[in-house]
């Protein structure tokens, strides 16, 4: 018997995972919910998306709140969505079901009745631009989910200069050391705001925005990576 898998994830504190749940349990009240916290921005670090894919089936299904769930990377996204399509599981996005895989697939198989000479070239072209239309949607989906991230990247760095500007310290003052009270607090900046973890900034704009010393910055980032 097919299995359906609703996915969950958020990437910070301050998003509810519960919302994701109950929007996925109200079409899918039988759905296998699997929650995910604390993740990287690509797919391939989501473990427990791991573990989904590791044990679906043909036939199973796989929904989501939304495309960003499943990857807020365009090309990455739109790559693991063909894979899956080959491997005939089924993909729902609750916020974008003009993209599901059920619509996908009508693309793919559209009969349009026409007789005379030359019939299935026309209908050859047709069905590849239809195709074409159908992955131009997708792409845009997850082109648009992944635009989200840039964005927000670039505000965070505008607020750093903008403070900067206003005469704001940006960083930790040489020779100031860390409150030993404060690492966990730190830790956690780092998991919110690192490209490595939840975030999408690189190391040295985390530097600045958390403001804390470069050597320890990478203390905590290497104890978080081996954790």
């Amino acid at each position: 018997m097919s299995k359906i898998y609703g996915y969950c994830r958020i990437s910070t504190d301050k998003q509810n995972i519960e919302r994701q749940e109950r929007n996925i349990r109200s079409k899918y009240p039988n759905a296998i919910i699997v929650k995910e916290i604390y993740t990287g921005t690509k797919f391939q670090g989501r473990l427990e998306l791991e573990k989904i894919l590791n044990a679906i089936n043909p036939g199973d299904t796989i929904v989501f709140d939304s495309v960003s769930r499943m990857s807020r990377d365009a090309d990455q996204g739109f790559e693991l969505y063909e894979k899956l399509y080959n491997q005939n599981i089924n993909l729902i996005f609750l916020k974008e079901s003009y993209i599901n895989t059920d619509v996908y697939k009508k693309a793919l198989t559209n009969k349009v009745d026409l007789v005379g000479d030359k019939v299935d070239l026309i209908l050859d072209g047709i069905n590849k631009y239809l195709l074409e239309v159908a992955k131009e949607q997708i792409k845009y989906a997850f082109e648009q989910s992944e635009k989200e991230v840039s964005d927000l990247r670039q505000r965070t760095k505008e607020g750093i200069e903008t403070a900067r500007l206003n005469g704001k310290q940006i960083g930790q003052k040489k020779g100031v050391k860390l409150n030993i009270k404060k690492k966990e607090p730190t830790k956690q900046k780092i998991i919110k705001y690192s490209k490595h973890f939840n975030g999408s900034l690189n190391d040295k704009e985390c530097i600045q925005l958390i403001g804390i010393a470069r050597n320890t910055f990478y203390k905590y980032k290497k104890e978080l990576l081996s954790e």
